[in-house]
């Protein structure tokens, strides 16, 4: 690859920036693949892995997997950005990729916990660690690399490439393990089907790295290396020095943030929305969720080409606005279009809570293992995840929380497990058994009174509005692609060449791994302290709306800016 791709005329992609394209979309879909994997594979995993240690472990071990997934991609930004800016964008993001299936390739022959006890979910974390601190230093190298190459003119357009990338992961994941589990049929891939999907991805790498290996440095890394202009110090000049810190921190508030969150609405919380709230069918959520990407995805590159035309500033922040502004009616009409039932039930037989408000707790618990067991706690909590919307009202001092639903009333229990007693055994302390079970009483009785009342245990697919519902969801990812199309090209126009891989890998990794991330969890827990299943929305309306006035205000516009200077 030589230094004047750059010059070229910017009428069409060229044969080597097709490669160059390909080499680094096929390395990051990879990347992606490997990711996607322990998420959509996480119940078998949590058998193999996890099912024989004692809980208070279990609980560690939940808390790390979930570092791995999103707390610590930041740190591998930092780590792998450092790396870029000193050693080369080849060369880093090679390594990257190398770690990344090399972690996935163990897991898919690590024994379970059954064969060699503790050591199976340690190693396990440790690959998940490596996973997560490889990808944060993977889509920075990958979107530096690209728009170093890309002629003036059309840095959107070659880098709205590598936006597709995360969809395209997600997708083969799906594909493969549908593929396997078909094949081999279900009780084999219980039982060790599950590991081909992880042991294929040494194919996958083998292919990426011959790929890649073929690439030159980027050369706009080349020439500055070449006229001395590196930094030395790339993480003190990027995050030390007020000028580029505050570049860093625009970057995030005024783009990454709002950008997160309306990506992750739209892939991620729909179909939680349609799964635990609505209660639609997994395998049919998943066809809807598949369809709409599918055909949102060419969109990507639409919104990129676009950028290189307007600007990526108007058209990220206009993703964000029209998002914020339209979330709560398309969230409403998906409702009454995945599960028309329990839209006509919450309008005729509204349910009301009854609690001391002192017992009642804010249930943010993102790995999943806080036992909330306070009486109004259990019953926002079943609420909650039926997808019923509800009033609470506030109650004397010590009351045992109630469930109105129309005429009847169910009546929770106080309640505080024993074992979680250090020191002191608190009033209504019980074992965890008789928790377990009164728990489990008090979830059919209440189960039975919304059913009652008509609410559905589960949508009824021959209900289902099909079309309406992929028509909803096309548009939620649509605000995806407008945010998410243009946002390599912008940060790869904030930052100079000697520090470009490490101050944009930052705020793309906070913004993505921590805002989006967090972002099922937050509104989850929002939904069960309001009563309202829609007012987990207002988590990202209020970012995407705090990124649209910030970016407006803040952010200036790159698409003119020469890289290369």
């Amino acid at each position: 690859m030589s230094e004047d791709v750059a010059a070229r005329p910017d009428d069409g992609v060229g044969r080597d920036d097709r490669m160059v394209i390909l080499a680094s979309s096929v390395g990051t879909v990879i990347e992606w693949y490997d990711f996607y994997l322990y998420g959509s594979l996480a119940a078998i995993i949590t058998v193999q892995f996890f099912s024989g240690v004692n809980e208070t472990t279990g609980y560690i071990f939940a808390l790390m997997a979930f570092a791995a997934g999103f707390a610590v991609r930041p740190f591998g930004a930092v780590f792998f950005g450092r790396l870029g800016d000193l050693w080369g964008r080849k060369n880093t993001f090679l390594v990257t990729m190398l770690l990344m299936g090399l972690s996935t390739f163990v897991v898919g022959l690590l024994p379970s916990y059954a064969a060699i006890g503790v050591a199976a979910p340690i190693i396990l974390i440790a690959m998940r660690l490596l996973q997560g601190l490889a990808l944060g230093g993977e889509y920075g190298g990958a979107a530096t690399y690209v728009a170093e190459h890309a002629p003036p003119g059309r840095r959107g357009l070659y880098t709205s490439f590598i936006q597709i990338t995360a969809t395209a992961g997600l997708m083969l994941s799906l594909l493969v393990i549908l593929g396997v589990r078909t094949t081999v049929g279900e009780a084999a891939f219980l039982d060790w089907g599950w590991r081909i999907p992880f042991l294929v991805s040494i194919l996958l790498l083998g292919v990426s790295l011959w790929i890649r290996l073929k690439l030159a440095e980027s050369p706009a890394f080349a020439r500055m290396k070449a006229e001395g202009r590196g930094s030395r110090t790339p993480l003190k000049d990027s995050f030390a020095k007020w000028p580029n810190l505050k570049l860093v921190l625009v970057a995030l508030v005024g783009l990454t943030a709002g950008q997160a969150v309306v990506w992750y609405t739209g892939q991620f919380y729909a179909l939680f929305f349609l799964e635990k709230t609505l209660k639609v069918d997994a395998a049919l959520a998943n066809v809807l969720i598949a369809i709409s990407l599918l055909l949102a995805t060419p969109f990507f590159v639409f919104w990129g080409w676009l950028s290189d035309k307007v600007g990526r500033k108007p058209i990220i922040l206009t993703g964000c606005l029209l998002a914020a502004l339209t979330y709560f009616p398309l969230f409403h009409a998906l409702t009454a279009a995945a599960n028309p039932q329990l839209a006509a039930a919450t309008a005729s037989a509204p349910v009301v809570v009854v609690a001391d408000r002192a017992d009642c707790s804010f249930q943010f618990d993102p790995v999943g293992k806080t036992v909330f067991d306070s009486s109004c706690d259990l019953a926002k909590s079943h609420l909650a995840k039926a997808g019923v919307t509800y009033e609470t009202v506030d109650a004397p001092a010590g009351t045992v929380a109630e469930v109105r639903i129309g005429d009847a009333t169910v009546s929770s229990f106080h309640s505080s497990i024993m074992e979680d007693a250090l020191f002191t055994v608190p009033a209504h302390a019980i074992t965890r058994a008789e928790f377990t079970a009164r728990k489990t009483a008090f979830d059919a009785r209440l189960s039975a009174a919304l059913a009652d009342a008509g609410y559905p245990p589960k949508a009824d697919s021959a209900l289902v509005n099909k079309p309406l519902v992929v028509g909803i969801l096309f548009v939620l990812v649509m605000y995806v692609t407008m945010v998410y199309g243009p946002i390599a090209a912008a940060l790869v126009e904030m930052f100079p060449t000697s520090i470009r891989y490490t101050s944009m890998s930052l705020p793309y990794h906070i913004g993505n791994g921590w805002f989006g991330g967090f972002l099922p969890t937050t509104a989850f827990a929002i939904v069960a302290a309001t009563g309202d299943v829609y007012a987990g929305l207002w988590y990202p309306v209020t970012v995407a709306v705090a990124t649209a006035i910030l970016g407006l205000l803040l952010v200036r516009e790159g698409k003119d800016v020469d890289i290369n200077a």
